[in-house]
């Protein structure tokens, strides 16, 4: 967890932060970095579009967030045809990373922008102010081992094009994404290991749930992996809360289960409550998620986003090393999940402070020149 009690920094400088719009966990990790940088006498400007700025509104109600498109990628609901939808969509995001630095060109000069974290944002790369590069995935997993290889040399054109690189994981073998960010090239540009980002912290809370389902991640697999839970947590005998991922949903899920409270979403005061209070939790396979499980110290059950390539390798290599006990959503049984959870022989992942602090001062030293 980022430390807040820092020197303050004069005169003010603007910095630009601006993730990725697949999912909620590239703005939220975003959120322990902008909270550093506004202790240290920083002015933040945020960016993005959607369910971004409605977590960005709620965790930051007072920072200047500019309209910035998003890659806006659809997804499939074929497991099968995942990667080739995502294929077909390739001339959008490129011509999204082309958007993004014309806007960015416009931005810096009409905001006075003095840097930039980019979250994954391949086109939010300047010649003329530090920019850097944030990513747990610098080897990108497709199922296929030599196309692995073409799609990293992509992956690196964009950010060879940053000043740094900064990875939201530990260096070391006690590490949470395995080969994703630890590949055997990494890129050419310097390149810093942060620890977890996590918005969360650690406190004494007395149970209130026996279940919580977190639900994350793209349609339509969000909504599919919910309809079958809540067929499945009818017969669960205990209290169950449900958060279902939706910041920008008004309209309340209806249900007549007496003992299941469902929450569309939690600010993150409140979300980090509510997994303390809960002794079972089952969750997707992102990365964010699984940061800020570690972060709290919590077991759970863990189902990727099928297709998702990313999420599948996670949670095979988190199952191996015993961090989490992780299943397929194909043929999902809650009840035998957590039977099978019951006995499963949980190890609780050492957490290394005070990385993010070091590198991230480094870098406003160079911001500040």
């Amino acid at each position: 967890m980022i430390e807040e009690k820092i020197n303050k920094i004069q005169p003010a400088v603007r910095i630009l932060v601006a993730p990725l719009d697949w999912g909620l966990g590239h703005a939220t990790r975003c959120i322990p970095i902008i909270n550093y940088l506004q202790n240290a006498g920083f002015e933040v400007v945020l960016a993005g579009e959607g369910d971004n700025v409605k977590i960005f509104g709620k965790a930051q109600p007072k920072s200047v967030i500019l309209p910035l498109k998003g890659y806006r990628v659809k997804y499939s609901r074929n497991k099968g045809l995942f990667f080739l939808k995502m294929l077909i969509q390739i001339p959008k995001i490129i011509f999204a990373i082309n958007h993004e630095k014309n806007w960015l060109k416009k931005v810096v000069v009409s905001h006075k922008i003095d840097a930039v974290i980019s979250d994954n944002r391949f086109g939010l790369s300047h010649p003329g102010i530090p920019t850097v590069f944030i990513s747990h995935q610098l080897a990108i997993k497709t199922g296929n081992p030599w196309l692995d290889v073409f799609v990293q040399k992509i992956n690196y054109h964009f950010i060879n094009k940053f000043n740094e690189c900064w990875i939201p994981d530990f260096e070391s073998a006690n590490n949470l994404a395995g080969s994703l960010s630890h590949p055997k090239n990494l890129p050419e540009i310097p390149v810093s290991y942060l620890g977890i980002l996590s918005r969360f912290k650690k406190f004494s809370a007395e149970k209130k749930y026996d279940l919580l389902i977190l639900l994350s991640g793209p349609e339509p697999q969000r909504s599919i992996f919910e309809k079958l839970l809540l067929t499945q947590i009818k017969n669960f005998k205990g209290s169950i809360a449900m958060v279902r991922g939706l910041p920008a949903t008004v309209m309340q899920l209806t249900n007549g289960n007496e003992q299941l409270t469902i929450y569309n979403h939690l600010p993150a005061s409140g979300l980090n409550e509510l997994i303390l209070q809960s002794e079972n939790i089952v969750a997707r396979c992102g990365y964010s998620t699984v940061m800020d499980l570690v972060t709290l110290q919590k077991n759970a059950i863990l189902v990727p986003t099928p297709g998702q390539t990313e999420q599948e390798y996670l949670a095979a290599y988190l199952m191996e090393k015993k961090i989490f006990f992780t299943c397929k959503q194909e043929n999902f049984s809650l009840k035998k999940s957590m039977e099978s959870a019951g006995v499963f022989n949980f190890k609780q992942t050492e957490i290394e402070a005070g990385m993010q602090e070091a590198v991230i001062n480094k870098w406003l030293q160079q911001v500040r020149k």
